[in-house]
């Protein structure tokens, strides 16, 4: 490995806590670069499931070190919270490292992510509230608290007093909510300084030697690609850079120490929240992926939208990133269906596409053009060569293969991490 990149090739929900799991067991650092705890991943270990959202995966190792690195933004008392839900389950948060220079989520940034979708109403974004966006915001315009502010108390206090200066106007005056007050705030973030402290560190530097002495790092996207803030389907997207250029900036590590970029992608495609879907089914198959592939987010628990893939838009993941293998997930559902279609172009009175469009109005009235191909109709959960799988589900890998022109190096077959075909 020594540095790899894991990353959603779709609308994030690809299943990617359970693929940087399996490159975990031989990664000697797990790094988060983006995002927040607006992104959920689930662990299936045996009969206990692990549900994270700021902790990188690598938790689940005893010789790899989990790093939140500089890109992310924290809400501290949810670090703290996983911290405690993994110590609960028998493993060591001690190891976990967070950047300095990562941004806090403050109360007031989750304040603001409510009432700015309630006023929102029918336009809403459909952000998880958790304060993601805001405390992006404030990061880019300069007036955002980093964690290393917290062990200065004089200075941690000026900045809340002077963010809450223009937010004290803003919640009240513009959303009719009630103004926040400092001491509260800076008491209640002043406390979680104690406990967090020796997990701080310079990340940056940390992963710049690890990869110096040829120890395996490993890189963890949040969301996906089609959720990226400059490359997704814009407004409906997230507040960050889930694209493997998102790596180097939010890690600090540059770009020459990648090594691999791998995609994770469903076999299908869903996408939670609104925003322009072209393949979305409103009928009993798209109900049934939901129900067979348990498509309801990990952090708050929405009913996801599942449609055919579309291999336009894989493709277009391809090209961003620079992907050089791609994982395929939950394979196993499509065991259900007679025929699987797959999504190649796009019809629209501009014109045909097969490529992504660079106008996002395209999306909300194109005709997918798909191709059908046959079912397998059998349990492959038991499967492990990709030999033993059925003749037409083998088809359907190297179709999608040939037509992203990426090598599928591995197809999960179920959700247990055992549940597993390598080609690699």
């Amino acid at each position: 490995m020594p540095a790899t990149i894991v990353l959603g090739a779709q609308w994030g929900d690809e299943g990617k806590g359970r693929v940087v799991d399996f490159f975990s067991e031989s990664a000697d650092y797990v790094v988060r670069f983006q995002g927040g705890n607006n992104a959920g991943h689930t662990i299936v270990v045996g009969d206990q499931k692990l549900a994270l959202s700021l902790i990188p995966s690598g938790i689940l190792y005893p010789d790899c070190t989990p790093v939140i690195a500089s890109g992310t933004v924290v809400d501290p008392s949810v670090l703290l919270a996983e911290m405690d839900m993994a110590a609960e389950k028998g493993l060591d948060p001690s190891r976990v490292k967070l950047s300095s220079n990562a941004h806090l989520i403050m109360p007031y940034h989750r304040k603001l992510d409510a009432a700015i979708e309630r006023y929102l109403g029918k336009n809403q974004i459909g952000t998880t509230k958790k304060g993601i966006g805001p405390a992006y915001t404030d990061k880019f315009s300069r007036f955002g608290i980093r964690v290393q502010d917290l062990f200065d108390p004089k200075i941690f206090r000026e900045k809340v007093e002077a963010a809450l200066v223009d937010k004290n106007k803003i919640l009240p005056r513009v959303y009719n909510t009630l103004p926040m007050e400092a001491d509260e705030i800076v008491d209640e973030y002043l406390g979680f300084a104690e406990r967090l402290e020796p997990h701080v560190a310079d990340t940056s530097l940390l992963l710049h030697r690890a990869i110096e002495a040829n120890e395996a790092v490993l890189f963890e996207g949040a969301q996906g690609t089609l959720l990226d803030i400059d490359h997704g389907t814009y407004p409906f997207v997230t507040s960050s850079n889930p694209t493997a250029g998102g790596a180097v900036i939010g890690s600090g590590v540059g770009p020459k120490a990648i090594d691999e970029v791998v995609g994770v992608a469903k076999a299908y495609i869903s996408r939670v929240g609104t925003g322009p879907f072209p393949t979305e089914l409103h009928d009993e198959i798209g109900d049934t992926m939901i129900e067979l592939g348990g498509e309801y987010g990990t952090v708050t628990g929405r009913r996801r939208r599942c449609g055919w893939l579309d291999l336009v838009a894989l493709r277009y993941a391809v090209r961003v990133n620079s992907l050089t293998n791609v994982f395929l997930t939950k394979m196993d559902i499509l065991s259900a269906f007679d025929t699987i279609k797959v999504a190649v172009g796009y019809k629209a009175p501009e014109g045909d596409f097969d490529e992504f469009p660079d106008q996002q109005s395209v999306l909300y009235h194109c005709e997918p053009v798909y191709e059908e191909l046959p079912g397998w109709g059998v349990d492959i959960t038991g499967v492990r060569d990709f030999g033993d799988l059925p003749v037409e589900a083998q088809g359907y890998v190297q179709y999608i293969e040939d037509e992203i022109g990426v090598p599928i190096g591995w197809v999960s077959v179920g959700p247990e991490r055992s549940q597993l075909v390598s080609r690699a």
